[in-house]
């Protein structure tokens, strides 16, 4: 083993500011590789890096450790992972990461109509959710998006306020 392209799990997790104890982790998940040395210790090809900031960033926007191993199975094992591979995952989870801003973008911007006047009771509120017209519409959240089907689901319509 050349020197110069391994790390220690020790080395590795200080350059990714992740634990020794994550890198085991995602080890064993099979997410990232080590060899052993001939003393049984393991050791780490250089790009690792890369592969455990992605997986860093990739957590950071709610993409599962899953979905992370079935992007890096398709890298090739027998050379380092090049510009173009690393543009292909990223242009694969575009659409996914649109809509998920766009989800919490809805979120971020209809809280206030959940817990800004204190009642604490949308099936009473008149304003947000006037005779309980969501839960009429059935379980769970009715005025934020869900894209699991790609289709928006309804929103009651609001009362308007005068005021």
């Amino acid at each position: 083993m050349n020197p110069a392209i391994w790390l220690t799990p020790g080395q590795l997790a200080d350059r990714s500011g992740v634990a020794v104890s994550a890198l085991h982790y995602y080890e064993s998940r099979g997410l990232i590789t080590s060899r052993r040395t001939s003393g049984n210790q393991r050791r780490y090809r250089r790009d690792t890096l890369r592969k455990v900031a992605f997986i860093k960033v990739a957590q950071g926007v709610g993409v599962s450790l899953e979905e992370i191993k079935d992007a890096f199975d398709s890298l090739p094992d027998s050379r380092v992972p090049t510009t173009e591979d690393w543009a292909r995952l990223s242009r694969a989870w575009h659409d996914r990461l649109t809509r998920r801003i766009e989800d919490l973008t809805a979120l971020r911007d209809s809280f206030t109509d959940c817990i800004g006047c204190g009642c604490l009771s949308l099936a009473s509120c008149p304003l947000a959710n006037p005779g309980d017209v969501l839960g009429q519409q059935g379980p769970g959240p009715r005025r934020l998006s869900v894209h699991g089907d790609d289709a928006p689901v309804e929103s009651a319509p609001r009362a308007e306020s005068s005021g």
